[in-house]
């Protein structure tokens, strides 16, 4: 495992779409543990996608309480209603924002293993889930902020 930078705001592949996965082999493996490391060692860090670090794939990592889940290719299958959130993100230092994120979100992925699963997440979860592969399509928080904060 090795810690990865970072990319920030400014950098062109924040902006570019990630490709699928098409095999889980080492090198895929090698990536979601780099990124699970990446977000374990930040301190705001909930969960990590792959194009954070410079990689265009369709990879996210989710490091939010005891379980890390790792999320190969994972698409957003059903959405329901709708909370305020408050957002930042490893990538775009320093910045918070208030939008609006699906109150309840399913995703569909393959875990680590390529095993198909379903994951609902609620609230922040399924915050984390939207934020996280927004990244993968190329979209930022800040595209979608209804207001600027200070945090």
């Amino acid at each position: 495992m090795a810690l990865r930078n970072i990319r920030v705001l400014g950098d062109d592949i924040l902006r570019k779409k990630s490709k699928p996965i098409e095999k889980i082999d080492n090198r895929v493996l090698t990536l979601l543990e780099d990124m699970a490391e990446t977000v374990h060692n930040h301190e705001n860090g909930a969960a990590i996608a792959a194009p954070q670090i410079g990689v265009l794939r369709r990879a996210v990592v989710i490091a939010m309480g005891e379980e890390t889940i790792y999320l190969v290719n994972p698409e957003i299958i059903e959405t329901e209603g709708s909370q305020e959130v408050i957002e930042g993100c490893l990538s775009i230092p320093g910045k918070w924002g208030k939008l609006i994120r699906p109150a309840k979100v399913k995703v569909k992925a393959l875990n680590e293993k390529g095993e198909e699963f379903i994951i609902t997440g609620e609230d922040d979860l399924a915050k984390c889930l939207c934020h996280e592969i927004d990244h993968l399509d190329g979209i930022l928080f800040i595209d979608k902020v209804t207001e600027f904060i200070q945090e």
